[in-house]
């Protein structure tokens, strides 16, 4: 055979590759990510240096075209979920991301309320308004508001609650218009949307969006947590830790390089997330210490029996702790003997 003829079926091999791997399944891979520290994205005013770090771990997550799809299948610290475990029915890629990125805010609020109460420093919230998370094709809102809005006014209401804007827009009739101000990249805007059946029994009128509330927090001293594009609440314990260290006197990490995951309730309750076996391998990776992990009151498939398990098997000699709540954390950080 030629060759031209080796050229001409390598260029098409190579075509065909480099398309299948633009063509996307059903399914999410998730991958370690890494342990990064907290102390350069978080900064109290006056808060002083520790001399280990606390992190948050992280995952990838990433579409899955069929050469990602069949190295997660042949890889032990890899997995594939299904899209609709992911991402909500009909949810963009647009609305997935400012989901994610509204419950890092959430995160980071109650992460700063139980921070600070426990270490008796002042705290209270202004509130900035609605927030959308997405809007109902179909509906008035789709295509005038977007996912990140921030609706501060219904009609002459100042809207000072997710309830109570609930409550007024379902005091209305089908057919009634009202009128919405609301902040986008940092412009105020005015729209004006005629009410609309939701169901076939048009018991309910609405415009069509999901919404939850949006606060920001105001402290003395200040605090600044700079995620950029990290989403998800996961981070939330952790977050609560350095924050808590950089308030009050003395080093809470004794020097150690502490690792860990979890949700943070406003109670200071932590709660399980996903990717635990990731967490644990990223974290090792990093040279953690220290890891924990949610016990979620001793469940025997809680994420704290997960990371055991993946900890065992990858032979790290890192310590894996279990924790329901940020005391448990604070507790056992105290029983630590200071590396000098």
């Amino acid at each position: 055979m030629s060759r031209k003829y080796y050229m001409r079926s390598f260029l098409i091999a190579a075509v065909l590759i480099i398309a299948s791997s633009f063509y996307y399944l059903p399914y999410y891979v998730a991958k370690p990510g890494m342990a990064q520290e907290l102390e350069p994205i978080i900064n109290v005013e006056g808060g002083d240096d520790a001399s280990g770090s606390f992190m948050l771990t992280t995952v990838r997550m990433g579409r899955a075209n069929i050469y990602s799809y069949m190295a997660a299948k042949m890889s032990k610290y890899q997995e594939l979920y299904p899209e609709n475990a992911i991402k909500s029915e009909n949810e963009s890629d647009e609305e997935y991301n400012v989901r994610q990125l509204h419950m890092m805010d959430d995160s980071k609020n109650n992460a700063i309320k139980v921070a600070y109460e426990k270490a008796g420093k002042p705290i209270s919230f202004q509130y900035l308004g609605v927030y959308v998370l997405n809007t109902l094709k179909g509906m008035p809102a789709y295509g005038e508001l977007k996912p990140g809005d921030q609706i501060t006014r219904v009609d002459e209401l100042k809207i000072e609650s997710a309830k109570q804007f609930m409550d007024y827009v379902g005091s209305k009739n089908p057919g009634d218009k009202i009128t919405l101000k609301f902040k986008r990249d940092s412009k105020t805007k005015q729209t004006t949307l005629p009410l609309k059946n939701f169901d076939r029994d048009k018991k309910r009128a609405g415009i069509g969006i999901s919404l939850d509330d949006h606060e920001k927090p105001i402290t003395e001293p200040a605090v600044k947590v700079n995620t950029e594009q990290i989403g998800g609440p996961s981070a939330g314990l952790m977050f609560t830790l350095e924050i808590f260290n950089q308030l009050t006197d003395g080093d809470t990490t004794k020097g150690y390089q502490i690792a860990g995951t979890g949700t943070m309730s406003e109670s200071g309750e932590v709660g399980p997330i996903g990717g635990i076996k990731q967490k644990i391998v990223a974290a090792d990776n990093s040279g953690a210490q220290i890891f924990f992990a949610p016990n979620e009151k001793g469940n025997k498939q809680s994420n704290y029996r997960q990371a055991l398990a993946t900890a065992e098997d990858i032979e790290t000699d890192m310590k894996i702790v279990p924790v329901d709540t940020v005391d448990d954390a604070l507790n056992y950080l105290e029983t630590l003997k200071e590396i000098r």
